[in-house]
């Protein structure tokens, strides 16, 4: 069975990592854009982070420039932006497709693992998805879900 811990990906610095590193975690995967009508949820996000941290959630933040061309920056800038911006803290990668034949494999895995309102597609950006600790796909939210209100599900996760 493949999880999310047997995928790798590009650090926003540059290095590859695999996010079997995070086996045993509660992983938030969040697809974000720094020009874009939900870019303020990157303040949730880490707060989310920053609330259960210490009980075995992370965030991961993907920028991607496919929709509406709101992650045009490069990844220095982007690293830039979000930590001046919002603080950011949680681990974050380099720029992915998340839909296409250029996806990322991840990407491609998690919408094979929980459709969407457009199928296998992601609609926007902040997309997000729950991944439990043996790396399994929870749910799958919308880019109109609030950080915050994922906070129940993230606490069931931890206390599994």
């Amino acid at each position: 069975m493949t999880t999310a811990f047997d995928f790798e990906a590009t650090t926003i610095g540059g290095e590859v990592a695999s996010l079997g590193n995070y086996r045993g975690q509660v992983l938030l995967v969040v697809n974000t854009a720094s020009q874009c009508g939900f870019t303020p949820q990157y303040e949730g996000l880490e707060q989310l982070h920053r609330d259960f941290a210490e009980r075995g959630l992370t965030v991961l933040g993907f920028p991607c420039d496919q929709f509406g061309h709101q992650e045009p920056g490069s990844e220095e800038e982007i690293a830039s932006f979000c930590t001046t911006t919002y603080g950011v803290s949680f681990p974050m990668f380099a720029k992915v497709d998340v839909n296409g034949d250029n996806a990322h494999p991840l990407y491609a895995w998690l919408r094979s693992e929980q459709m969407g309102p457009l199928g296998g597609k992601i609609k926007w950006n902040f997309t997000k998805f729950l991944i439990a600790r043996d790396g399994s796909v929870v749910k799958r939210y919308g880019s109109t879900t609030k950080p915050a209100s994922i906070s129940g599900d993230i606490n069931a996760q931890l206390a599994a």
